[in-house]
């Protein structure tokens, strides 16, 4: 699929003067608040991650389609649109759909990653990538972010894939894609709520730094595969990898009994796996989704500073 047009986005005006000005910009996913977190959880974090990254001096970028239009730089107080009874989860191949009728919708980390490329972002954050879902070998549910991530050069902060993926799969797959995955401070893949799956990621880095030395080095070789920055959720909130894995079963039994399929899948087993573990696994989703936000926000200072810095 070809990068959106920009003349078909609109650019917020603090969003485009910061991105003209060169000064750190970092886009947001709106499928998170519409449909990853309960309507009142979602509006709260939107304005908590908003003021997390003014008050690390970077612009925040907001994505979403609001009656049939792209928006980029969205104000989080008025979020309302994305709750409205017609709303849809846009992924990339939607954005045409979206267009066309008029519609609203929160866009997933695939379209987010078409718009934030076509728009001049560099660095996204998320809390975790669609990928090989866990009954990928009798449903062939594989997340079209994989194939977003291979297509569209950003930098991508997540803490791993969903809880309903399956991890080892899913690096297998990125590996396929050519997606280069770096873990910050961890040597395995996080799995979401749990800090580690005990997949090993391919590179290891220490500071945003690293992160942007990469990202400028895949760019001078024509790279246009995006980087995708793997950073496990805070100790604090971070669960237990077995009371996961039994939620996520259960959750996924449910679904099955239940007919839940398709878009509706996500936000179901989700909702399940947080009533499952009393609450907890929200807690841990919002926290590792301000985590993520902060260490953009890093990551694009550093770029910033980067420019400024006299080549010799």
């Amino acid at each position: 699929m070809r990068t959106p047009d920009l003349r078909t986005i609109h650019v917020a005006p603090e969003a485009r003067a910061a991105l003209e000005a060169g000064a750190p910009v970092v886009a947001l996913e709106s499928a998170v608040f519409s449909d990853g977190l309960p309507p009142a959880e979602g509006r709260r974090l939107a304005l908590r991650l908003n003021d997390l990254l003014r008050s690390a001096g970077v612009t925040p970028a907001l994505i979403a389609v609001r009656d049939g239009r792209i928006e980029v730089g969205v104000d989080p107080a008025g979020l309302a649109f994305l709750y409205g009874p017609d709303v849809i989860k846009v992924a990339e191949r939607d954005l045409a759909v979206a267009l066309a009728q008029g519609r609203s919708g929160g866009t997933t980390v695939s379209a987010t990653m078409a718009v934030a490329h076509a728009a001049g972002l560099r660095t996204l954050a998320t809390g975790g990538i669609g990928g090989v879902h866990l009954s990928a070998e009798s449903s062939g549910d594989v997340s079209a972010d994989l194939d977003a991530l291979r297509r569209h050069p950003l930098v991508v902060v997540c803490a791993g894939a969903k809880a309903i993926c399956d991890t080892g799969r899913t690096a297998e797959a990125l590996d396929t894609l050519g997606v280069t995955v770096v873990g910050y401070q961890t040597g395995t893949y996080p799995a979401f709520y749990v800090r580690t799956s005990g997949v090993e990621v391919p590179h290891r880095v220490e500071s945003p730094e690293d992160v942007v030395a990469i990202a400028q080095a895949k760019a001078a070789l024509g790279d246009r595969s995006a980087l995708l920055v793997v950073y496990p959720p805070p100790v604090a909130a971070a669960l237990d990898a077995a009371e996961v894995e039994q939620a996520v079963a259960s959750a996924m039994a449910q679904a099955r009994g239940e007919g839940i399929t398709g878009s509706r899948l996500t936000p179901y087993l989700l909702g399940a796996v947080a009533r499952a573990t009393g609450g907890r696994a929200l807690a841990a989703n919002l926290a590792l989704l301000e985590a993520n936000a902060a260490l953009a926000a890093a990551i694009e200072r550093a770029w910033a500073a980067a420019r400024r810095v006299p080549s010799r």
